[in-house]
């Protein structure tokens, strides 16, 4: 693919493989559009923009909250001053992740594969947006993190709440969830001097805002909902994907830099390491301290490698203990399919075509199947 005449790659690969295939692409040529996170350590973001830079490609990571018409209308709004100075920030993001997160050995949740859990996976989108809208750098994390639904030990969180302090003066909660057990959303809440903003994905129209700023006129003091590209979950998505592919084709397109940075994307990764060695040390971390393990190459064995010890598991959930699997025992096999009077079933090679690929496995042999047997059961 690499060797061939394409002009640009998009990474969508777990997370601790996006450094390496970032700089394979970049060395090759190739303009690199890459999911977030950027990546699981600060050390891994440096060494991707270094290799952009060297080769002379564009690189833009795929913060699709960066590019959402809601969130460009919020910082239209706070440019104008008509909230004034930005004091606090809250910002919610939850999902249901517990199925992923509850299989031993997959990548979704292991701190080394995903660089962490619900913080990584979601704070991810919260930390760059309020760089956005604030314009400004977090400079100070505190949180904690617990496991309250699932209980493998080698997982990291589920759920998390930080506190960050940014340049400017603002202070800002981000809470994030792998366990909310309705439809996904996002909100956000921005209270200023003069005013208030608040967000959510799940409304028809997301943003609302209050201003006592004179310039509103009749508006003055009144919740006002702006016009705004949108349409609630999963819609959204469409429009955000959009608006963040057309802004890296057309940087591409009139070679220019990106208008969002991998310098700005980083800066989320690095508060969301600090955020984790601060709950690991019980303390506030400076985002300072986490750049100078990363100018030692230390930012896994200090923090990724600690992690999930770190974090609390439920007390009310069941113990899980990882155990070697056994392999596959074909006596144990055979007295489950005459005990309940089933049949088995494997597609050819690997995949379900249509019928001709599929065939019966029973304890009298194996033939190939046209039609579809009444009772199967996957192996």
């Amino acid at each position: 693919m690499l060797a061939s005449d394409i002009d640009a790659v998009l990474v969508v690969v777990p997370h601790i493989y996006h450094d390496d295939i970032v700089v394979q692409c970049a060395k090759a040529g190739k303009h690199v559009l890459c999911e977030k996170p950027m990546g699981t350590t600060v050390e891994g973001c440096r060494r991707m923009i270094r290799a952009c830079k060297d080769a002379g490609v564009k690189f833009m990571i795929a913060e699709n909250h960066r590019f959402l018409p809601a969130h460009t209308k919020i910082r239209e709004i706070i440019q104008q001053g008509l909230i004034g100075e930005v004091r606090m920030v809250r910002a919610y993001e939850g999902v249901n992740e517990v199925a992923g997160l509850s299989v031993s050995g997959f990548w979704k949740g292991d701190p080394l594969k995903a660089g962490g859990g619900a913080l990584m996976d979601m704070a991810a989108h919260k930390f760059a947006t309020i760089e956005y809208v604030l314009g400004s750098k977090v400079t100070k994390v505190s949180a904690v993190l617990k496991k309250q639904a699932i209980n493998l030990p080698e997982k990291a969180e589920d759920n998390a709440v930080a506190i960050a302090e940014y340049e400017n003066g603002a202070i800002a909660d981000i809470c994030v969830s792998f366990t909310q057990m309705t439809i996904p959303y996002n909100s956000m809440e921005i209270f200023g001097a003069k005013g208030s903003i608040l967000e959510n994905h799940a409304w028809e129209k997301p943003v609302r805002f209050c201003s006592f700023d004179e310039r509103m006129g009749k508006d003055q003091q009144q919740w006002v909902e702006p016009d705004v590209e949108h349409a609630p979950f999963p819609e959204y998505y469409t429009i955000s994907a959009r608006e963040t592919d057309r802004h890296f084709a057309r940087s591409i397109l009139e070679n220019r830099a990106p208008e969002f940075t991998p310098e700005q994307s980083m800066n989320a990764i690095t508060a969301i390491l600090t955020g984790y060695l601060s709950h690991i040390e019980g303390r506030p971390v400076e985002t300072a301290e986490v750049e100078k393990l990363a100018d030692k190459g230390k930012c896994t064995e200090v923090i990724l490698e600690r992690l999930a010890a770190s974090i609390p598991i439920n007390k009310d959930l069941p113990e899980v203990k990882n155990v070697e699997p056994i392999g596959y025992n074909r006596k144990k096999a055979a007295e489950v399919m005459n005990n309940y009077d089933l049949e088995a079933w494997e597609p050819f090679n690997g995949a379900l075509i249509g019928v001709e690929d599929c065939y019966m496995v029973t304890k009298d042999g194996c033939r190939k199947m046209t039609t579809m047997p009444k009772h199967i059961m996957r192996v």
